[in-house]
């Protein structure tokens, strides 16, 4: 799938959100990835098989870290 040089990492790498952006569509909430992966904006994924994976935003996102 993935003309890059060096390749994109495959769906089944640990990995895969590395892999190049084909289509962005932000005010719809998905981007495809080069090597067939859905990443929601929660992100969450679908894969090219059809598994899911759960959204594994880091419950610090989006926090302000304020010095002691």
């Amino acid at each position: 799938m993935c003309q890059h040089q060096p390749p994109c990492p495959t769906a089944a790498s640990p990995d895969r959100e590395a892999a190049r952006l084909t289509a962005h569509h932000p005010e719809q909430g998905w981007s495809l990835l080069c090597n067939g992966v859905l990443l929601f904006e929660d992100t969450g994924e679908l894969l090219p098989d059809g598994q899911v994976i759960a959204p594994h935003r880091s419950s610090a996102a989006g926090q302000v870290v304020r010095a002691a």
